[in-house]
């Protein structure tokens, strides 16, 4: 029995010549051969970006933290909020490839690799800055809880910082192992088609020597399940963990219960965002066009706007109760944040958060790929001043006011931020030239329902059961013409 998809739905895989041989040839091709230019430009770039970050560090351990901006009053600050905001990047890929598995979810297939390896590679980064603000990084053993060898020395199990430890840790080697599961059929694929005996034998071993008996592709399918029953519940704990930082305080502008439903779905907000960052980038190096399509694009951004709209009433919620609450320390808290001397983080964070995301209820935004790709930006841009606002304001304005201090970045503050993006984009670069970008096993699962092909084929079939020819198949990519 087939599966037949409705002709109103666009095809998730274009173009007409496509057949199972064509989506190999063009999926592996990224990985064969020597890059284009423009790909050695980025990697040299990004590279030196992330020398530069570990230089940063390497600085920061020799000097200690008071070569960062931080004072007594803002003991958190660019460290924490660049932690968390890379946790919250990381949170899309096991989103797409967990949850939209298990509902099904066909325009999965052509982002989730890439969104399963940029949750990999922002975790790695956002894991560096608790570690390094610690100051005394080889005193890192003290946050592992192994038993009674250091006497009455003991981490604090009620502390939500410990609880990152474990939330965080479990949430990257249930990443990696989709991840790495998910591969192997493609590393098999290249193995196969391998022309050099180190290519064979590399490729070989990392596919664990799979052969694709039904019996393998039974397990597999088994495995991706289970493991997207695991991953679903780490989206919504993880980030749910990382605001009980600030909830389970008593500073006004932290303690509140909305921000676990609100930090995850800002999370999800701007993995998303930072998804489509990458996957329009990817699209045009390694001419993808036909595998991640406006389709996937425009499913992408109902997305965006809908966690959008949540972060959105998640800030004038904020609003209302600190105004609600008749708390003083609560209300000048947000006072301060709206009109005090953070007035331009906090702009910046409403415009970028709230108000471009609301040009996505319109199809022809939602379809077009540079406003998108701006968009997108944006997003994240408003998303990292969200979690300055969030830490620093509320720790600027003390309650004595001869304790209020103002933050100023040093230059080392820069270079480890920055520093991060160039590794990360380093990382993801590297990825991308030598793993398949685009799923090839699961993008050929859709060929026969959800591609160009199959629907022009079907279109054909009843026309001839009808005695005519019943309209022409829409071509998905007349938007891009």
């Amino acid at each position: 029995m087939h599966a037949y998809e409705s002709e109103f739905r666009e095809p998730l895989i274009n173009g007409l010549d496509k057949n199972y041989t064509k989506i190999t040839d063009d999926l592996v091709k990224p990985t064969e051969g020597r890059p284009p230019l423009i790909w050695w430009i980025a990697v040299g770039l990004c590279g030196m970006g992330a020398l530069f970050f570990f230089f940063c560090l390497g600085w920061t351990v020799y000097y200690g933290i008071g070569t960062w901006g931080l004072n007594k009053t803002i003991g958190w600050a660019w460290d924490i909020t660049n932690f968390v905001w890379w946790i919250g990047i990381g949170h899309a890929g096991t989103l797409i490839s967990a949850i939209l598995l298990l509902f099904r979810q066909r325009f999965r297939t052509g982002i989730n690799r890439a969104a399963e390896a940029m949750t990999i590679f922002a975790v790695i980064c956002a894991g560096m800055f608790p570690v390094f603000h610690m100051g005394r990084v080889w005193m890192g053993f003290f946050i592992f809880p192994y038993p009674n060898t250091r006497g009455p020395v003991w981490v604090n199990f009620n502390s939500p910082l410990l609880w990152d430890v474990f939330a965080i840790s479990t949430y990257f080697t249930v990443s990696v192992l989709f991840w790495y599961s998910g591969l192997m059929p493609d590393f098999a694929t290249i193995r196969d088609r391998a022309t050099t005996k180190w290519r064979k034998f590399i490729y070989n071993a990392l596919s664990f020597g799979w052969q694709g008996t039904a019996k393998q592709w039974q397990r597999f399918e088994s495995l991706s399940l289970v493991l997207a029953g695991l991953s679903t519940p780490l989206v919504l704990s993880v980030h749910t963990i990382v605001s009980f930082d600030f909830a389970t305080s008593v500073i006004p502008g932290w303690h509140t219960t909305i921000f676990p439903p609100y930090f995850v779905a800002g999370a999800i907000f701007s993995g998303f965002a930072m998804v489509e960052t990458l996957m329009l980038i990817t699209r045009k190096i390694f001419k993808l066009e036909d595998y991640i399509t406006i389709n996937h694009i425009e499913s992408m951004n109902k997305v965006i706007v809908l966690t959008g709209s949540i972060v959105g009433i998640a800030y004038i919620t904020e609003l209302f109760i600190a105004w609600y609450s008749g708390y003083l320390y609560e209300q000048y808290a947000f006072y301060s944040r709206a009109f005090g001397k953070y007035w331009w983080a906090y702009t910046a964070m409403m415009s970028c958060n709230v108000l471009s995301p609301q040009l996505y209820w319109f199809k022809k935004y939602r379809r077009n790929l540079v406003v998108t790709f701006i968009l997108s930006i944006f997003v994240n841009i408003g998303m990292w001043f969200e979690r300055f606002v969030i830490i620093v304001t509320s720790l600027a304005d003390d309650f004595l006011p001869s304790s209020h201090a103002y933050f100023t970045p040093t230059w080392v503050d820069w270079g480890i931020y920055l520093g991060s993006i160039g590794l990360f984009l380093t990382l993801f670069l590297l990825f991308a030239r030598t793993f398949p970008v685009v799923a090839i096993a699961e993008v050929k699962s859709i060929f026969r329902t959800s591609s160009e092909v199959a629907k022009k084929e079907r279109a054909e079939k009843e026309g001839a059961k009808h005695g005519g020819f019943i309209g022409s198949v829409q071509l998905s990519n007349k938007d891009e013409k």
